[in-house]
Parts: structure tokens; C-alpha cells; sequence
């Protein structure tokens, strides 16, 4: 009779015995079965080695986490207050490494598909623009710390001073919305002198019906009125070229513009008008992917910081009243061209100075 036996891994062997009941096996057969058995026995032992290491990899995580449990709660009863520091750190290093998969995720996807940053889809160009920022602030912390048992200076460091030395990442939502109001109050600090400044550069234009309703709109903003993006828009021709192009503009007028977009004024000129238009070109190519997104898109902290980021603290605007001024600020900014991002530059002021204190009239 024949009878068929199937062993590890799908292989299978026959057996030709003669006669009923015969136990009788050739020698070759054997030695044949003998040596498929032994790679079968050790793959049988490694799978059994490999399923108590797991086995033993989840029981050290879970009295891991456990430990970790009763540490928290530990701190939570004794020290309330160095919880909420530790509960923020923790949750900062978690967002922050959720931000770096992301930010890969989206590099992966331009190199793959070979697409650039201008052609990303809004969010993914917003999460690209503020992984940067949060990087290069992120730096001289990070240097700090090299030198041996200088982490315990830096614990200490940002825990005096969190909104110099950490990014948005570690802090709390209280301290969110703090910083984000001690922020606005420095950027509005510059807009008096912005306005003065492009006043100043305006009148050294040749043409003077464009001259004239500059020096109108600049007094009307300096007055306390709100203009209309129709007559920001109807003084483009001054701003793509000499004296108010972002290249042409003198050293103290981009040292006061520098604030307006959260960057440092204490550099060399050539490299505050370098960041300058480098940082409105990226506005420009954010506004355009966010028309195309929609506003009706966005959520309300959407929104919120999406406003922030152009010049507005909203944080006192209902959610109408932020979409309104964004949807004004969008059509202006999407009829603008790439040699006219200077006037982009100026309409964060221009457009939130007064914003929404008075009517235009």
C-alpha cells in the first residue's frame, strides 16, 4: 500500500511499504527522512525561542509600564506641580516625534512623486513651514546640552524660561495661548514704525497720484481706520520696483519689517532681506494652496493660527470674523504676483493694525 506523510513547511515524502502492517523501512528512505528532519526540528526550536522571547518582551513592558504608572501617580499626589512640567515634556517629545513621521512621510511623497513644495497640499506645506521653525529654535538648546551633566543646567534653563528656550511642542495649552499674546504685542510693536517707514519710502516715487494715495493710506491706517484690500491692491505698481521692492527697501526699514514675520533683526542687512523674501515667498505660495483648499476647510484652530501667521491675533475675533478677514486677506494675496511679494509684506500690517476696531470710512 502507499502511504503519504506530509512534514513541516508543506514538504511531503511517500512511503512504499509492502504488505499489510509491515513496520519495515529501507535504508535509504530513512536516511532521506532522517536528514529532512533536522532543519525541520531547528526551525521548530527557533520558532519556540522566538515566541518566549515575545513573551517575555511583553511582560517587561507591561511591569514597565506599570513602574511608570505608580511613578506618575507618585509625582501626581507629592509633586503636582512638577507633573504637569513632566506630563508636558512627555507629551512634547510624543508630538514632536509624530511631526518628524509626518514631515518624512511628506518628503517620501515629494521624492516618490517628484513634486515640489509649491504644488503640496496645504496642511502638508503648513507642517513642512513650522517643523522648520521649530527646528532651528530648537538648535542652541540642543548645543547646550552636548557638554557631560549639562542637562541638568537645561532642565533648569527651560523651566525659568520655556517661551525663549522651547518650541510649541512642550508647552502647555495656558502657555500657548500666553506666548502666542506676548508675541503679537512685540510684532505690533513694529507697526507704527513699518507705517512711518513706508511713508517715508513713498514719497521719493516718482509717480505722484500713486504717491498721494500711499501717503492717504498710510494716515488713514495710522489714524485707527481699517482699509479695504481694493485700495492696498490699487498701489501694486510701487512695490515691484524702486523704492518699496522688498531688494530695494533701506536696512532700518527691513529691520522693523523683520519682527512682523517672527524673525531676528539682529543680523547683517543682506541677510535680513535674504529671510525676508525667502519667508513672503513662502506666505505667497501658502496663501495659494490654501485657496485652493477652501476656508471652509479649516477648523476654527486652523483658523486661529492661520491668522496669526499673517499678521491678526484673533483670539478675541469670533469664528465669522476670522474667516471674513481671512477671505479678504486671500483675495488680495492670490491676485499678487511673486515680484509683488513685497507689498504682500506690507499688508500684514496694512490689514491688521486696526483690525477690528473701526469701519473703513
Amino acid at each position: 500500500m502507499v502511504l503519504l506523510c506530509t512534514g513541516y513547511g508543506g514538504l511531503s515524502r511517500a512511503l512504499i511499504l509492502h504488505g499489510f502492517g509491515t513496520n519495515v523501512v529501507n535504508s535509504r528512505t530513512y536516511s532521506s527522512l532522517r536528514a529532512t528532519s533536522k532543519p525541520r526540528l531547528s526551525l521548530y526550536r527557533e520558532y519556540s525561542l522566538s515566541k518566549a522571547r515575545q513573551g517575555i518582551g511583553r511582560e517587561v513592558t507591561t511591569r514597565l509600564q506599570s513602574v511608570n504608572e505608580k511613578y506618575e501617580g507618585f509625582l501626581k499626589r507629592r509633586f503636582p506641580r512638577f507633573y504637569v512640567l513632566y506630563h508636558t515634556f512627555k507629551k512634547g517629545f510624543q508630538l514632536l516625534f509624530q511631526d518628524a513621521n509626518e514631515v518624512k512621510m511628506i518628503k517620501m511623497r515629494m521624492i516618490t512623486q517628484n513634486i515640489q513644495v509649491q504644488d503640496l497640499p496645504y496642511r502638508d506645506m503648513e507642517k513642512l513651514r513650522k517643523f522648520r521653525r521649530d527646528l532651528i529654535k530648537g538648535i542652541p538648546l540642543v548645543m547646550i546640552s552636548i557638554p557631560p551633566f549639562a542637562n541638568y543646567l537645561v532642565f533648569v534653563l527651560m523651566y525659568i524660561f520655556p517661551r525663549q528656550l522651547l518650541i510649541p511642542q512642550f508647552w502647555t495649552p495656558h502657555q500657548q495661548a500666553d506666548f502666542q499674546v506676548v508675541y503679537h504685542s512685540h510684532r505690533a510693536q513694529h507697526y507704527g514704525a513699518v507705517l512711518q517707514r513706508l511713508k517715508m519710502a513713498g514719497s521719493n516715487t516718482k509717480d505722484g497720484h500713486l504717491q498721494r494715495n500711499l501717503q492717504d493710506l498710510c494716515s488713514k491706517v495710522q489714524r485707527g481706520v481699517h482699509p479695504n484690500g481694493s485700495e492696498i491692491l490699487a498701489l501694486r505698481g510701487l512695490f515691484s520696483g524702486p523704492p518699496l521692492d522688498i531688494n530695494r527697501l533701506s536696512a532700518d526699514h527691513m529691520r522693523h519689517l523683520s519682527p512682523v514675520l517672527f524673525l531676528t533683526h539682529r543680523l547683517p542687512s543682506f541677510l535680513i532681506g535674504h529671510r525676508l523674501r525667502s519667508h513672503t515667498l513662502e506666505l505667497l505660495q501658502l496663501d495659494r494652496a490654501l485657496s485652493k483648499l477652501g476656508l471652509h476647510q479649516l477648523s476654527d484652530s486652523e483658523l486661529r493660527q492661520a491668522c496669526y501667521t499673517r499678521g491678526l491675533n484673533s483670539d478675541i475675533l469670533s469664528l465669522n470674523q476670522r474667516r471674513e478677514w481671512l477671505s479678504n486677506w486671500l483675495q488680495l494675496s492670490t491676485r499678487l504676483k511673486e515680484s509683488e511679494i513685497s507689498l504682500l509684506l506690507h499688508s500684514m500690517v496694512l490689514l491688521s493694525a486696526n483690525y477690528p476696531k473701526h469701519n473703513h470710512h
